[in-house]
Parts: C-alpha cells; sequence; structure tokens
C-alpha cells in the first residue's frame, strides 16, 4: 500500500496488557449471576478439564461475549487495559483524537520544556506542486519558531530578573530557565503537524471505540493507521478479541454533517457573535445552575444531616470548600470525588465560552471532567489568520512581534494555495499553528472546576489557561462569592491549609508570594 505521508509512519508499540482481557470480561459477566463467588478466567477456558468441556465452555465464553456486546453491557470490557508507546504522530492527531474524550491516560512530551526538532513533522504525500508548498511552509514555520526564541529571550530574561533579581547575579546558572520561556512561547509558530511521542494507556472497550470512529475528522488518515496498528498488536496478544471487533465507520457515513469548503460568510457570523458573547475575555461565563451556593449548602447539610438554622448557607460551603475546614484539600492527592463533603461539589454547574490557542487548548482538554464542544478545525481554514498572540510576544513588540504576525500571514498564505490547488482540508488543517483559535463552551460541576483551578491558577501554568482560569474565578466571584473565594492557587490552597511551603513546587517556584495577593492584583507576562 502507498503510504499517505512523505515522512516516516507514525509508530506504534505495545508496552504493556492485561493477561486475557476477552476471558476476564467474560468471566467478570458471569461473576455477576455466579452462587459460587468470584468466576475466573480459568473457569471460563476450561482450564484442566477435558477436551469436550472446554469446547463447552468455548462456545459459552463466546455466546456471553456476543451477547453482552452487542446489548451494550460493554463495562466488562473497561476490566482490560492496554498501554502503548506512540512516536511519530502529530499534535494535531493527538488534540484531535487521542485527547478529545475522558477515558484515557497520557504522558506526552511537552513543548514547553523540549525544543522541537525541524525535522519531527508530518508532510502528506501530496502531489506536485502542493508538496511544495506545503514543505516550504513547514520550513518557514521551523525558521521562524527558532527566529523567535532568540527574539524572546532577552525579553524573558529581563521579566524574569524583575521576578527573581537575587538570580541576577548568576544569570548564567539560569540561562535553561530563561530559555524554555521563550521556547515555549515561540512554538505558537509550529504547525500542528509537529510530532510528538507519548505513553498513551486505555481500556479494551476505548480502543473498540477507536476503531469505530477512527474515520472521523480531524485526522482520519492518521488515525486510521495509528488505531489499526493498535487493533493489530492487541488482538495478536488476544485473537480472541477480534471477534467483538466493529469495522470503522466510512467519514462520510460518521460525518454527513460535515460540509466542505467551509461557509465562509457563516463562520464569519459566528465569530463576530462568540466573540460578543466573550465580551474581550479569554473566558466568560454564560450560563450555571440558578442558587448554586443554595444548592452546594444543601448537599453539604444532606451529608451531614443537619437542617439550614443549624448551618448557614456560607458555613455549609466553607466545610467543603475551605482548605482551613477541610483540610484534604491541601494534598496533592485530589480526594476530592472520592470524601463524601467533596462529592457535595458536584451540585453546582458552570458553562463558560472560551478562546485559546490549540497549544494552551492541548492542556485545557487534558481536564478530562470538563468536557467541551470543540471544534472541527476545518472550519478555521479561512482566508483571514485567526490566532491567539501569547502576552510575551506583545510584550515585547518590536521585532518579535512583527515576526509572528509575518508568520502566521504566511502561514494562511500557504493553507489559502493548498485550497487553491483542490488539497482537502485533512492536510490544510496541518499546516496551521499552535496559535490557531479553538473556540469552544466547557462544562464542569464545581468539583471538577476546583481541581481546575488549584492546578492552573498557579503561575507556572501556562499563561493563556491561566488567564482562562482568572477569568472563570473573577466571573464566579461576581455571582457566587462564598464559593468563589476559595477557588485558589495551590499555594493559596495549602496556605489557608496551614501546609508549609506555601508554594509545592520546589525549585519550581514562580518567584511571587501569590498567597498574599487579592485576586485584583494577579498579573503576570511569563
Amino acid at each position: 500500500m502507498t503510504s499517505p505521508f512523505e515522512t516516516a509512519l507514525p509508530r506504534v508499540t505495545l508496552i504493556a496488557a492485561f493477561d486475557r482481557p476477552y476471558e476476564h470480561a467474560v468471566a467478570a459477566a458471569r461473576t455477576c449471576y455466579s452462587g459460587g463467588g468470584i468466576v475466573s478466567a480459568d473457569q471460563v477456558s476450561g482450564v484442566g478439564q477435558s477436551a469436550e468441556k472446554q469446547a463447552m465452555r468455548a462456545e459459552q465464553r463466546d455466546r456471553i461475549a456476543h451477547s453482552t456486546f452487542k446489548a451494550g453491557h460493554h463495562t466488562i470490557l473497561q476490566h482490560g487495559h492496554v498501554s502503548f508507546g506512540l512516536d511519530a504522530v502529530s499534535r494535531h492527531f493527538v488534540w484531535s483524537f487521542l485527547h478529545s474524550h475522558p477515558f484515557y491516560n497520557s504522558e506526552q512530551v511537552s513543548q514547553r520544556y523540549v525544543e522541537v526538532k525541524p525535522d519531527r513533522v508530518t508532510v502528506p504525500a501530496l502531489p506536485a506542486p502542493a508538496a511544495a508548498i506545503y514543505r516550504a511552509c513547514v520550513d518557514r514555520q521551523m525558521r521562524d519558531y527558532r527566529a523567535l526564541i532568540a527574539l524572546l529571550e532577552p525579553v524573558a530574561a529581563a521579566e524574569y530578573g524583575q521576578v527573581f533579581p537575587a538570580r541576577g547575579k548568576n544569570p548564567e546558572r539560569w540561562q535553561g530557565a530563561i530559555h524554555k520561556r521563550a521556547q515555549e512561547v515561540a512554538r505558537y509558530v509550529l504547525p500542528v503537524a509537529t510530532h510528538t511521542y507519548l505513553v498513551h494507556t486505555i481500556s479494551v472497550l476505548t480502543l473498540l471505540r477507536y476503531r469505530r470512529l477512527c474515520q472521523e475528522p480531524d485526522t482520519p488518515t492518521e488515525a486510521r493507521l495509528v488505531v489499526d496498528e493498535m487493533c493489530r498488536l492487541l488482538f495478536e496478544r488476544d485473537p480472541l478479541l477480534e471477534q467483538l471487533a466493529v469495522e470503522p465507520l466510512e467519514l462520510t457515513q460518521a460525518t454527513p454533517w460535515l460540509k466542505s469548503p467551509t461557509d465562509l460568510r457563516a463562520h464569519q457570523r459566528f465569530v463576530a457573535e462568540f466573540e460578543a458573547d466573550l465580551a474581550g475575555k479569554t473566558a466568560a461565563l454564560v450560563d450555571r445552575f440558578g442558587h448554586n451556593e443554595r444548592r452546594v449548602a444543601d448537599a453539604v447539610r444532606e451529608v451531614l444531616g443537619l437542617p439550614r438554622d443549624a448551618l448557614p448557607d456560607a458555613d455549609a460551603i466553607a466545610r467543603a470548600l475551605d482548605p482551613a475546614q477541610n483540610p484534604l484539600l491541601g494534598e496533592a492527592m485530589n480526594t476530592t470525588v472520592h470524601q463524601k463533603l467533596g462529592r457535595s461539589l458536584h451540585a453546582a454547574h458552570y458553562a463558560f465560552k472560551k478562546k485559546l490557542s490549540h497549544a494552551a487548548d492541548s492542556q485545557d482538554q487534558r481536564h478530562r471532567l470538563t468536557p467541551a464542544s470543540r471544534p472541527t478545525v476545518h472550519a478555521y481554514l479561512t482566508p483571514e489568520p485567526d490566532f491567539v498572540t501569547p502576552r510575551l510576544v506583545l510584550h515585547a513588540g518590536g521585532e518579535a512581534l512583527e515576526r509572528y504576525q509575518a508568520s502566521m500571514a504566511a502561514t494562511w498564505r500557504a493553507i489559502g494555495q493548498l485550497r487553491d490547488l483542490d488539497m482537502a482540508a485533512e492536510w490544510q488543517a496541518y499546516l496551521l499553528p499552535n496559535a490557531v483559535t479553538i473556540r469552544f463552551t466547557e462544562t464542569m460541576d464545581l468539583a471538577a472546576l476546583r481541581h481546575k483551578h488549584a492546578m492552573r491558577l498557579c503561575w507556572n501554568a501556562q499563561e493563556e489557561i491561566w488567564q482562562a482560569s482568572v477569568d472563570e474565578a473573577d466571573a464566579i466571584a461576581a455571582v457566587e462569592p462564598h464559593i468563589a473565594q476559595f477557588l485558589l492557587p495551590p499555594c493559596g490552597i495549602r496556605h489557608r491549609a496551614g501546609l508549609r511551603p506555601y508554594c509545592p513546587e520546589g525549585d519550581r517556584y514562580c518567584g511571587t508570594p501569590v498567597w498574599q495577593l487579592e485576586r485584583s492584583a494577579w498579573q503576570r507576562v511569563l
């Protein structure tokens, strides 16, 4: 088969897998109806029994497996997990497919801390002259990346010196930290085609779902290649599982709603509506449960068995949310959903409209309990550039800002040239920069929001997702002050819990005693 890529195909390795997941799934199903205790996989397969009985067991095993699968009783397939190593996969594929749902765990190399090499990028096998346009765009994006690192380092060094004045006495010791801050921002010009590598662990059920939907946009070719190889490796380990595999839906079957090309005028109206709702913010509160504070207070009182006159709303909310009264909140373990008082936070719900770059949203979506209506990026293949500019670039101004803006304009011109040559939107989208604007609505309960803020209000968090979290906390403070007062960065939480040191980051301390600052004073450039 001719490779769809000019560059190397994605590499998939099987790191670890549960033993005999098919038979363990059936054993779990039989245990539900067993009067004799837990059923084992050996019992399912008839280990140690005669050939005749083993054949009978196999027939029973497959009948249970198929009947439960067809009936939708799929939880039994979540007992088996499989861990893959993925290399030479695009950031676009990871964002669009692998991390677009809650049922996974990934550890991925960071573009914030690891410099990108020029040859680490997905290049599709396109006909001439489209191939030359694509390759020229990628090469230029890589040059812009390296140039911006050099242009931003002096500005990052000056800001770093203001935050850590004592470190100015030995600047060479901190050059690596400064370089990483410039590198983190310069990556915005890189294409989403840039390669990454990661460890990705999922259940057998999730992999079967991957197989069914791997032809969805935005990366159907890459997704199909990766998922096919994942399945091949797992089925090689346990051939019985292949009986349950459902054929992938073709793109036209999976997405009859997808129109191509994009209705540009309609998209422009969508952007105008969305921006009006944001009102200049990174995140805007657009809906919430009525009486969230009363809902949470009632839930706390239900846990404690107390009437309203014995525990007023503000006191009830503090019981669950104040680290001084609920010291478990100060721990890094995040046991909120496991503790009875913590589960009372599910009673409050919020919806935020948000605008982030692809780079920032790739981190925001890792908060798997805050799902969002993330777009098909084909709709963002517009004639005019639509991108986010990081705060450090705006602060630097001058040549750095000019180089950044010129890079964005050149990238959108290249995408337009591919569109004029009738290249598929799938391949155009790979050229979009990390800076491309992603607009979506994110919903969450208070438990998930509190945990996200405990991570992303930290001043070490990526700047955009930090700003979005500040906007969220500010919006809630305007309507629910008893709740908002406890939406704090990790140092603020530990300060209220009486835990020392207040900053849990060790030598990664941001340099600012944020726990002493009012929310109105939260400002940062780096």
